[in-house]
């Protein structure tokens, strides 16, 4: 059901268009509170204090609610339990005004050094100076939250401001199967003012893992790597959904994104500076340079293909012989083949060929 309001420059209309939208949901404490009602009805009140431990009052109190909206359940949702009074802010307004000025003059300073800097101005004025949570408050309350975004010129002398686009994040204590997730980054070797990419991708479940030199950075050739693997994947009889995690540099844009929207697959991003995010790739990150590239750094810049060929050895080795500390010391593929054993259909699947 889609509901479209009227009036959103009104002031109160966002608060209004919430308890609105909250009366047309019937919520689930709105269900155990009917169920406990009909389970009064038929045991008697005793039984149903000593069953769900809610006090005589409450009973007789949804009861009422209940019965005076005709037996309608959305008159058992919860209400909201704001104080009827709260406390207004006493801070004058010539200091918010100058925390303001301070914002503009420092870009978006912080609420620590905020309180120092204001300090003196508030002595000046014989005013408390309010503290660095107040100050927190305050910044947060403001209709901008006193944020600068910075512009940008283009080729035109026009002034563009800087666009943020909401990213899917990967969600906390995500539980996937095993090659339905894959954290992908890139590893830059530079020689001689020469750089060359490396292509990286694991499976955070199962430690397998997947590598190859690209002639560059550029999102083209990490698609066209991407896309080698998941032909490979859902090449498999039984399909499952994939999903990509990747930090937000720009090899993972443009055509890279463009691959994942056209196969249907869910494009997860790390907040920016947050490598703990992507923790596994990251760490087999240092694996791969300590164990492979640093022996074979010269065929990286002289021969690409020889390099990718001899990659493929390691890794071979690397998902099926090498103990790993974090699987209890077994290689990848026995760690996979012996803790989930829906995969072993997936070895012995053939295509039909008539």
């Amino acid at each position: 059901m889609q509901i479209r309001y009227t009036f959103p420059g009104l002031k109160g209309y966002k608060r209004l268009k919430q308890i609105y939208y909250n009366s047309l949901m019937i919520s689930e404490e709105a269900k155990r509170r009917k169920k406990i009602l009909e389970f009064w009805q038929k045991y008697g009140l005793e039984a149903t204090i000593e069953a769900f431990g809610v006090s005589r009052r409450t009973l007789y109190r949804w009861k009422k609610s209940f019965n005076d909206a005709n037996g309608d359940i959305k008159a058992l949702n919860p209400k909201s339990r704001k104080p009827k009074k709260v406390r207004e802010s006493k801070v004058p307004l010539e200091v918010i005004k100058e925390i303001k000025r301070l914002r503009e003059k420092y870009p978006n300073i912080g609420k620590a050094k905020l309180y120092h800097l204001l300090k003196p101005f508030c002595e000046a004025k014989g005013v408390k100076t309010p503290s660095e949570s107040t100050i927190g408050r305050i910044i947060a309350k403001a209709p901008d939250t006193m944020r600068l975004v910075p512009y940008r010129i283009d080729t035109k002398g026009k002034v563009q401001p800087k666009k943020r686009v909401q990213k899917s994040r990967k969600p906390k204590n995500l539980k996937t199967k095993p090659f339905e997730l894959w954290a992908v980054d890139t590893i830059q070797i530079v020689s001689n003012g020469i750089k060359r990419y490396i292509l990286t991708m694991i499976d955070p479940l199962t430690r397998i893992a997947f590598a190859v030199a690209i002639p560059s950075k550029r999102a083209k050739h990490t698609a066209y790597a991407l896309e080698a693997l998941i032909d490979g994947i859902t090449s498999i009889k039984h399909k499952r959904k994939l999903a990509i995690l990747s930090d937000n540099g720009s090899e993972f844009k443009k055509e890279f994104d463009a691959l994942l929207e056209q196969k249907g697959l869910t494009h997860y991003w790390t907040y920016p500076k947050s490598p703990k995010m992507n923790a596994h790739n990251e760490r087999f990150n240092r694996t791969i340079q300590e164990q492979f590239i640093q022996y074979y750094e010269d065929v990286l810049f002289t021969d690409l293909q020889e390099f990718n060929k001899k990659l493929a050895k390691w890794l071979i080795d690397y998902n099926t012989k090498i103990p790993h500390h974090s699987l209890n010391l077994k290689s990848p593929v026995q760690f996979l083949l012996e803790n989930h054993y829906e995969c072993h259909m997936y070895w012995t699947y053939t295509k039909i060929c008539i």
